[in-house]
């Protein structure tokens, strides 16, 4: 089955050789799957790419709006974004945090409906699922030293994301990757950034440099990012990851997110869902 816009729009969405749907328009690239019978992948499918086509157009429309911090939005995506974020506030965040994770759940939103009995749309690594009574998903996490990840119908996590200072955006921190579930894709993504933001130590040669610099319309401003991490000393590390937890630890507290996998230099530490689910998986 081949899916594909009007030229106009400029979305491309394709069938890849293993039956799973590819979408892609400028910067956005979902690879997103449904499980049901044929008739009701079709159906799928197609919704999923015809709301795709839009996605983009929305989200430039309101683009300024979404790089503020008091963000004043009306479409389902960035009111999404803004929903998000929210509760993060007053530490700095805007709707961008959650742009990835929201994108995942409005394609994942098409793809259910009759016949479907789970289905999953992984943008870039930030992951939106949907699970029928009794069904479960293992996502691989290619951003992530984390492998993979199952969740079951019973459990509370819809939502995957992982960010960190060697990812696709920016970070405050110096965190390898720190993965994080949540409700939402987008709380996941929103969370993941600002738990990355908090692994951080003071080392004279941690190289930041102001977001603008590296990349002009960055909704981050002067604010300094990340730019290269030297090999820390243990008790370094340590504390670093020490923050990070005592931040997602708190977000687990309010209920903002289920867990959190935080990731440094080849050390781990682990909180909520995903510490449990590694002693599952190790025991």
């Amino acid at each position: 089955m081949a899916l594909t816009f009007p030229r106009p729009h400029g979305a491309v969405a394709a069938l890849l050789p293993d039956g799973r749907l590819h979408l892609q328009h400028g910067p956005i690239d979902i690879v997103a799957q449904a499980f049901g019978d044929a008739p009701a992948v079709r159906a799928a499918y197609a919704r999923a790419a015809a709301r795709f086509a839009g996605v983009l157009g929305d989200l430039v429309a309101e683009l300024p709006a979404l790089r503020s911090q008091i963000p004043e939005v009306t479409g389902t995506i960035a009111r999404r974004m803004a929903a998000a974020v929210a509760p993060f506030r007053p530490a700095f965040i805007t709707p961008m945090a959650a742009v990835a994770g929201a994108v995942a759940e409005e394609v994942l939103a098409a793809l259910t409906g009759p016949g479907i009995s789970r289905a999953y749309a992984n943008n870039g690594g930030d992951i939106a699922l949907w699970l029928g009574p009794g069904e479960s998903l293992t996502c691989a996490l290619a951003a992530s030293p984390l492998d993979r990840v199952t969740v079951r119908a019973a459990d509370r996590v819809r939502g995957i994301a992982t960010s960190g200072w060697k990812g696709r955006s920016f970070s405050l921190g110096i965190a390898d990757a720190v993965t994080v579930v949540a409700r939402t894709a987008a709380m996941a993504d929103a969370a993941a950034t600002m738990v990355a933001n908090a692994v951080d130590v003071g080392h004279p040669e941690i190289q930041r440099r102001p977001a603008r610099d590296v990349q002009c319309d960055s909704d981050l401003g002067d604010r300094w990012v990340t730019v290269a991490v030297p090999r820390l000393a243990a008790h370094e590390r340590a504390d670093a990851l020490a923050a990070g937890l005592r931040a997602a630890e708190a977000f687990r507290a309010r209920g903002l997110i289920e867990g959190a996998a935080l990731f440094l230099q080849g050390e781990t530490r682990m909180t909520g869902a995903l510490a449990l689910a590694r002693e599952e998986a190790s025991g």
